[in-house]
């Protein structure tokens, strides 16, 4: 995974698809304020939030832009059933969260879920740089969505 000479730059259409469906909620969410919309709360680590946001346009690129030749195709059955089992449970989420469940469980539900399939797809791919940014992300969101909402 980590030997650069097997990477280019290039277009997955798996990144860009997850991407998307992982987005689909978030872009319904700024159209549409949920009841009891506790998401939209000013921020008590906006520092790291920013952090947060660079590291998820470097993964974004990185799923979308970033090809390793020495991945395997297709990828791996027990990948995929991973990264979907993780779009429907963040689904899920989002759907307890407009039906007012603001609990702990659905807040880390929000923040880890799209955050596992991001990582399990970078790791199917054998894309180092995603992996390593995802990573990232996933740290500082867990951060943001602990000290925003459970403590």
């Amino acid at each position: 995974m980590w030997d650069i000479k097997n990477y280019k730059f290039g277009f997955d259409p798996w990144g860009l698809g997850l991407f998307l469906a992982v987005m689909l909620p978030n872009f319904v969410w700024f159209a549409v304020p949920a009841p009891n919309d506790i998401l939209r709360a000013e921020s008590v680590t906006p520092l790291l939030d920013a952090i947060a946001q660079v590291f998820q346009i470097i993964m974004a690129a990185a799923l979308c832009g970033v090809v390793n030749t020495a991945r395997d195709k297709p990828v791996k059955q027990v990948f995929l059933i991973g990264i979907v089992a993780c779009v429907i449970l963040y689904l899920i989420g989002w759907a307890a969260y407009y039906a007012g469940s603001i609990s702990a469980g659905v807040i880390l539900v929000l923040c880890l879920a799209p955050c596992g399939a991001f990582l399990l797809l970078a790791l199917a791919r054998k894309n180092a740089a995603a992996v390593i940014s995802a990573g990232n992300f996933t740290l500082c969101h867990l951060i943001y969505g602990i000290a925003n909402f459970c403590l």
